[in-house]
Parts: structure tokens; C-alpha cells; sequence
């Protein structure tokens, strides 16, 4: 599709399809900035609810360096939530949060995990899992932030989220290392 092209809704040939079609809220987005603005709020949710969670994690594995990694990690996540602190205010918006579901289940899923295993290198794997899976959706979050930051000419906010971006790609790694050069081995055994 050429970026002069507008693409056309999709044609209803079958009545049934009727109930596919979701209708807006009321406070519903039209434009990208407000849903830009809208999903960072989401994300300044996630990062103030993983300052919260992070502890439990690190407090919970048994690995020095998983615990390490995690603890570590949270400081970067406190800077994370200052610099989110910065793109509204480079906005011109009020920074707040609103109740971000993805990121509130899979820590409800990193709970369980804790439940459903013993202390140990298992229970370290299990909290590898849950981490690299909000590590992902940070990763996905923050690439479209940065998309819609510079497509709106938002070049400053952009660049904060961008730093945002490459932290969370670095802890992925660090993470998945972790599993790959010991605990994934060690709770094989």
C-alpha cells in the first residue's frame, strides 16, 4: 500500500459478521495522539506496578545472579518511570497511570508460577519465564510507543522511550542467559 493510500474498512458480506464489529466507549480515542497518550498511561501503570513486583521476584529466586539481575533491574525500572514521568510532561500532560490488564495477568501468572513451585532452580526457570514474558511485552509496548512518538514529530519523547526500549531488550538477554548458561541446566537435572 502506497502512504498516500487510505485503507478501506473491510466489507460485511455476511450478517453474522455484524457481531464482530466492536462499538468504541465513550472515552474512546480518534486520534493517534490520544491513544498514544492513552497507552502511555498503560504502560506508566505496568512500570509502577513491576517497582511493586520486582522485590517478591528477586526475594524469591535462588539464583544469586537471577536475584541480582532482578534487583538491578528494578532500579533501571524506577528510572523508567521517571523518564515516562518526562514524555508526558513533554507532552504537556499529566503523568498517571490507568490499569494496564496485560501487564496486571502476567504478574497474576508470576504469582502462580511462586505457587506452584519449590524453592529452586525450577522455581528460578519459572521466574525466568514470567520475566522474559513482561520483558516482551515491554519490548512490544515500547516499539510502538516509539513508532507513534515519531510519527506524531514527538522526536524528544521519542528518544526517552527508545532508551526504555534498549533497556528492556538488554534485561531480556540477561535474562535468557541466565537460563541458557545455568538455571534452565540445573533444574533439568
Amino acid at each position: 500500500m502506497k502512504n498516500s493510500e487510505k485503507p478501506t474498512p473491510a466489507k460485511n458480506t455476511a450478517g453474522k459478521e455484524d457481531k464482530l464489529i466492536v462499538a468504541p466507549g465513550a472515552n474512546a480515542a480518534s486520534e493517534l495522539k490520544d491513544f498514544f497518550i492513552d497507552s502511555l498511561k498503560d504502560i506508566y501503570w505496568a512500570e509502577n506496578a513491576l517497582v511493586s513486583a520486582l522485590p517478591k521476584m528477586a526475594s524469591n529466586a535462588t539464583s544469586a545472579a537471577l536475584s541480582t539481575t532482578i534487583s538491578e533491574h528494578l532500579a533501571i525500572t524506577k528510572n523508567q518511570v521517571t523518564r515516562l514521568e518526562n514524555v508526558f510532561e513533554l507532552l504537556g500532560e499529566k503523568a498517571e497511570g490507568k490499569k494496564c490488564e496485560a501487564m496486571a495477568g502476567l504478574l497474576k501468572e508470576g504469582d502462580s508460577i511462586l505457587e506452584e513451585t519449590q524453592p529452586g532452580a525450577v522455581r528460578d526457570a519459572g521466574i525466568i519465564a514470567a520475566s522474559q514474558k513482561i520483558e516482551h511485552y515491554e519490548i512490544a509496548t515500547y516499539g510502538t510507543l516509539c513508532a507513534f512518538a515519531k510519527t506524531l514529530g514527538e522526536n524528544d519523547a521519542a528518544k526517552l522511550l527508545m532508551q526504555t526500549l534498549a533497556e528492556e531488550k538488554e534485561a531480556d538477554c540477561l535474562l535468557n542467559n541466565i537460563a541458557l548458561n545455568a538455571v534452565n541446566m540445573v533444574a533439568a537435572e
